[in-house]
C-alpha cells in the first residue's frame, strides 16, 4: 500500500529513531494502576513496555491493584475503609493486600509481558529489601500503611541488565520485617529517584492534569513544580491526582529531570511520550525550559 505522504512519513520515522537512540540505556520508571488483572483494560501499555525494552530503554514497572484488593475483601466479607484516600490496613487486610499485589496482580502483569513477546521478573518491595518503609503516623488509625524511607535498587539493575523488565508490587518492608501497604504512586516516585531514572511516567485514567471551569476541561500540558504546588493549594489538583503529583514532585526534588502524567486511553501513549517532540499528557519539570 503506497504511503500517502512519503516526506511526512519519513520525517516522522527519522524523528522517532533519533529519540529512540537518545533514550538507549536510560531508565524510565512507569507506574500503572487500575484493574491490572484485566488485560483488556491495559490498552497498549504492555506492548509499549516490550517495545521500549527492545529499543534499548530500561523500563521499570511499578503497580498497585486497589480494585482487585477491594473485590477480594468484599468476597471475604471484610469491610473496606479509607481515610483521606488511604486504605485502612489491619493485619487481616494486609494479608489480602500482599496476596493480591505480590501474588495475583504481579504475576498477571508478568504473564502479559511474556505473552507480548517480552520477559519480566516480578518483585515486591520486600524482595532484597527493595522498598524499605515505616508506618505512616498521620492520619491516625491507618494500621499497616507505610511510606518509603529507603530503596535498595541493586536488584532492579541486575534484572534490567539481564534483559528483563522488573515488575514491582507496592508492598514495603518495615523495620521489623513486617509487610506495609504502600501507595503505588509514591513508591514509583521514590524508586525513580533512587535509580537515577531519566523519567517518571504515571499512567492514569485521565489525559493528564486537568483544569476545570466554564466550558470544556483544559489539560495542562506543561507545568513547573512551583505551578503544581499552587494548583494543589487552590484545589485544582485534588483527590486521586494528589498522590500522583506528589510522586512527581518527590522524583524531581531528587534529581529526576522530568515527570509525566498521561492517560492510558491514547494508543501507544508511552511511545509517544518518549519518542516524539510534543509528547502527550502533562509534563512536570523543576523550572520552565
Amino acid at each position: 500500500m503506497p504511503v500517502a505522504d512519503p516526506a511526512a512519513e519519513g520525517k516522522m520515522l527519522a524523528s522517532g529513531l533519533r529519540y529512540a537512540a537518545a533514550w538507549r540505556g536510560k531508565t524510565v520508571v512507569v507506574k500503572y494502576g487500575g484493574s491490572v488483572l484485566n488485560a483488556g483494560e491495559a490498552g497498549t501499555v504492555i506492548e509499549d513496555l516490550v517495545l521500549l525494552k527492545g529499543a534499548g530503554v530500561n523500563p521499570v514497572l511499578v503497580h498497585g491493584g486497589g480494585p482487585e484488593i477491594t473485590r477480594l475483601l468484599d468476597r471475604l466479607g471484610k469491610e473496606t475503609r479509607f481515610v483521606q484516600g488511604l486504605r485502612v490496613t489491619d493485619a487481616e487486610t494486609m494479608e489480602v493486600v500482599e496476596m493480591v499485589l505480590a501474588g495475583r496482580a504481579n504475576k498477571a502483569l508478568v504473564t502479559m509481558i511474556s505473552s507480548a513477546g517480552g520477559s519480566a521478573v516480578g518483585l515486591s518491595g520486600k524482595d532484597a529489601g527493595l522498598l524499605q518503609a515505616r508506618r505512616l503516623q498521620a492520619p491516625e488509625g491507618l494500621g499497616l500503611v507505610g511510606e518509603v524511607v529507603g530503596v535498595q535498587g541493586a536488584i532492579i539493575h541486575t534484572i534490567s541488565d539481564a534483559g528483563h523488565i522488573p515488575v514491582v508490587a507496592s508492598v514495603g518492608v518495615g523495620e521489623g520485617g513486617e509487610s506495609l501497604n504502600l501507595n503505588a504512586d509514591h513508591a514509583a516516585g521514590a524508586l525513580a529517584a533512587a535509580l537515577g531514572a531519566s523519567k517518571l511516567v504515571i499512567l492514569t485514567d485521565v489525559p493528564g492534569v486537568m483544569r476545570t471551569g466554564p466550558g470544556e476541561p483544559e489539560m495542562l500540558s506543561t507545568l513547573t513544580a512551583g505551578e503544581v504546588r499552587q494548583l494543589m493549594a487552590d484545589g485544582t489538583v485534588s483527590r486521586g491526582m494528589i498522590p500522583k503529583v506528589e510522586a512527581c514532585l518527590d522524583a524531581l526534588d531528587h534529581g529526576v529531570p522530568s515527570a509525566h502524567i498521561i492517560g492510558t486511553s491514547a494508543p501507544h501513549a508511552l511511545l509517544i511520550e518518549l519518542f516524539t517532540e510534543d509528547g502527550i499528557g502533562t509534563m512536570i519539570t523543576t523550572q520552565a525550559g
